[in-house]
């Protein structure tokens, strides 16, 4: 990490997160409500099953506040992390000496720290996730005092635990894509700026480096979010399922109050105590899918997560590096530019 303090990864990867956060929010609430289970009963209208657009698009911004709060201190685990791993296997990777090549080759190092560094921000990063996807989903139309996040947050008073339930599943998501991401990224990177060096072309400036980043997160971002889309599909429904538990009853129970006698009520109150169901396993909420919707149904929402990942992706990496670079220079300091290291 030539050139580059804790302090300054952690700064850059806190405002390139906010950066892309406020810019690419509005098409991740989209893709939400294309790939939720209630997309048909909820934004399509019932006759001409057409899109009710006042619906789909109202609320856009509903949930933004919780993954900015998370978004800054996940990304900045990240970006320490993988730096940190990155580094500590690039100095210890042997040569072989047949070929004077290195034992792991510089791919496999990248796999591995961008995947280890994601194990560690989605452990900050679920709770707010799941809040986000759940916010996402309140109908707006409905007249409330309470905005949809204090919505969502009263589904889990009962139950806070729930808020980690989709660890697995955004875990099991953002590996992969990092794990495919990342190598990507970093040999596109490492092309286009040789390239241009061979032709001339490069002038060292920030906005180059900045801008060379960006299209190349931006591409191998976009191929991976395509890829993995069928995993994002099943971890939204996890995560929407996640607020079906004791808290979210309240509503039901309410109703009961006014329609059932009283014996009706204990009866109901006293099944509402009850251990919950078996909450549905990945495989099984995948084949639900099949079953509903055929092959397309695990691929929906898959050109909007492809577009909006490759902005957010570029946005994001791109705003991380001239950030570094910056605050590195504005010390005084010399920086590698050929890698996040």
């Amino acid at each position: 990490m030539s050139g580059n303090t804790h302090t300054d990864i952690l700064l850059a990867g806190a405002i390139a997160a906010f950066t892309v956060d406020l810019l690419v929010y509005p098409l991740d609430t989209l893709k939400t409500r294309i790939q939720s289970p209630d997309y048909k009963r909820l934004f399509l209208n019932g006759g001409s099953n057409t899109i009710n657009k006042p619906v789909l698009f109202r609320g856009l911004y509903q949930g933004v506040g919780s993954v900015i709060i998370a978004t800054l201190p996940s990304s900045g685990a990240f970006f320490t992390t993988y730096e940190a791993i990155k580094s500590t296997l690039t100095s210890h990777n042997p040569h072989l000496t047949s070929t004077n090549s290195r034992l792991l080759p510089q791919p496999v190092i990248h796999g591995i720290a961008s995947s280890i560094a994601e194990l560690v921000s989605c452990a900050i990063l679920t709770p707010a996730e799941v809040i986000k996807q759940n916010a996402q989903m309140v109908d707006s139309t409905k007249i409330s005092s309470t905005n949809a996040t204090v919505q969502t947050l009263a589904k889990f008073r009962s139950n806070p635990l729930a808020l980690w339930r989709g660890y697995t599943a955004l875990a099991g998501r953002n590996l992969p894509f990092t794990a495919l991401q990342f190598p990507m990224f970093e040999k596109m990177r490492a092309e286009v700026k040789g390239y241009r060096e061979r032709r001339n072309l490069a002038s060292g400036t920030l906005l180059e480096s900045g801008l060379v980043t960006a299209a190349s997160a931006g591409t191998a971002g976009s191929i991976a979010a395509v890829i993995t889309t069928p995993i994002d599909v099943i971890k939204t429904r996890i995560m929407l399922a996640a607020a079906d538990g004791p808290g979210s009853e309240s509503k039901g129970n309410e109703k009961a109050k006014n329609t059932k006698s009283s014996a009706q009520l204990k009866d109901a109150l006293g099944n509402a105590t009850k251990k919950p169901q078996a909450r549905k396993s990945s495989v099984q909420i995948g084949r639900e899918i099949l079953a509903e919707n055929g092959i397309k149904g695990l691929w929906r929402g898959g050109a909007l997560r492809g577009a909006w990942t490759m902005l957010g992706s570029g946005l994001y990496l791109g705003v991380y590096e001239s950030g570094r670079i910056w605050l590195a220079r504005r010390r005084g300091d010399e920086i590698n530019e050929d890698g996040l290291d």
